[in-house]
């Protein structure tokens, strides 16, 4: 059997292989997605951290409880938008390129970021404050929704095949490294610097760090080239005289299966990440009554251990596959989350540390390994679109409402163990679409979605 048979007839020469990635090229495509994810989680670590002072600044101080709910409300707003953003950047993203994609969104997202931190306060311009918040973290959510699918995209793309897992597990230990990083200066700045200060300019200085941040990773993606896969799937779509790209209507024409598969899949790793590394401090503190600078020492040191942990998932799932990971995951929150969030309300600091470092274990295997997953399950026409779609929707439902939904569940029912029983279900939904997923990650990416012909 000859593929290439009457292939000198043509009129059209072959297109020529795109080149093979060298390592510098690597290296800088690693440091900008790198660079990109963690502005990012600085930033929401920065907003997490300052929440009373925002509120104080850009919100009426005649009801401080008003205020912080309001502050809240304005940064659910960014996960409303990450589904539009989501939409926007995978089609552009699988349309005119990952480069072009992730070079305008972190000019965005890092660009909404920095004007935070120079939006005058209530009692300069009233009202107006307020709105320009909002409208900034519209901004941000709307473009950081292109950002880690698009991140990894791109990354999974120039890596080689047999270092997939472990170069994609560099986008969520990003994600850990922004948060460690943001608490961390945050947490330094009120120890040294006066209370009125971080009131009047201190608790901008964050928001003013990504500005200069954002130009680098922007300077950086402009100066690379899109993926070699991508290119080859150009110049097939070239030699294909007047085919449009359309990759909303064909992700949910060609690959639905795949798109509510990975979403499943996205669910645990939306509850299982705010949970174990957002919501926790605050769990500990209001349902259990454990002291808050405890609590906090105990998610810091997690995080330092969970980048760690992530790099070892990824390496893991290269050798043993996405599939088997991720099911390992599903049924060790089965198991370990309740007994878990029994062992937390003992509120003794050791042992609350040795289970905050179990569940970050825990959930690396997901972390460390969804992001490669989720690059091998669509086919690179449609790939930008369908991780980010799927990624951001359950993030915009399960993660951005983990906190809530585990106060809620705590308060209509009466018992601490609530949200535990929540994330095994979850768990149990995720381990359904994990059975029915596929194994790709022996497959070359510009493979995925091609059927074989005999």
């Amino acid at each position: 059997m000859s593929d290439n048979a009457g292939a000198s007839a043509a009129p059209m020469p072959t297109p020529t292989p795109a080149p093979v990635a060298d390592g510098a090229v690597v290296r800088r495509v690693a440091i900008s997605s790198f660079m990109g994810n963690f502005i990012e989680w600085f930033d929401y670590a920065s907003y997490s951290y300052f929440a009373t002072i925002i509120a104080a600044v850009f919100f009426t101080s005649e009801d401080p409880t008003a205020a912080l709910i309001s502050t809240f409300a304005v940064f659910a707003v960014s996960f409303v938008m990450r589904p539009i953003g989501a939409l926007f950047w995978g089609s552009m993203g699988d349309k005119r390129g990952r480069k072009w994609a992730l070079s305008v969104s972190i000019f965005l997202m890092s660009g909404a970021t920095f004007l935070i931190g120079c939006l005058p306060s209530y009692a300069m311009i009233g009202l107006g404050a307020p709105l320009l918040l909002l409208l900034l973290r519209m901004i941000q959510g709307f473009s950081a929704a292109g950002e880690y699918a698009g991140a990894a995209t791109f990354l999974s793309e120039f890596a080689p095949r047999d270092k997939r897992g472990l170069y994609c597990s560099l986008v969520p230990a990003s994600t850990a490294v922004g948060l460690l990083v943001g608490s961390t200066l945050a947490t330094l700045m009120t120890i040294f610097m006066a209370e009125a200060d971080v009131l009047a300019w201190g608790w901008r200085i964050p928001f003013l760090l990504a500005g200069p941040l954002g130009l680098v990773a922007h300077y950086i993606r402009t100066k690379l080239e899109d993926s070699p896969t991508y290119l080859e799937m150009q110049d097939e779509l070239a030699s294909k005289q007047g085919e449009v790209q359309h990759p909303v209507r064909d992700l949910c024409k060609h690959h639905l299966r795949e798109l509510l598969v990975s979403f499943g899949a996205c669910m645990l790793n939306a509850v299982g990440f705010y949970a174990v590394l957002t919501y926790l401090p605050t769990y500990l503190e209001t349902a259990v009554g454990m002291p808050a600078d405890e609590s906090q020492l105990a998610t810091t040191i997690s995080l330092v251990v969970y980048v760690a942990f992530i790099f070892i998932s990824g390496k893991i799932s290269d050798r043993f596959g996405r599939k088997k990971m991720l099911i390992t995951a599903c049924v060790l929150f089965i198991v370990l989350t309740v007994p878990a969030f029994m062992l937390l309300n003992t509120a003794q600091f050791g042992l609350v540390l040795i289970v905050e470092l179990v569940m970050c274990f825990v959930l690396t295997i997901n972390d460390g390994t969804l992001s490669s997953y989720l690059t091998e399950t669509f086919p690179t026409d449609v790939r930008y679109t369908g991780f980010a779609l799927s990624f951001n929707l359950a993030n915009a439902i399960f993660g951005g409402t983990a906190a809530m939904i585990g106060t809620a569940l705590i308060a209509a029912t009466g018992s601490t163990l609530a949200p535990a029983w929540y994330m095994v279900v979850v768990s149990v939904v995720a381990l359904v679409a994990m059975i029915l997923s596929h194994e790709n990650s022996d497959k070359a990416l510009d493979q995925i979605g091609k059927t074989e012909q005999g």
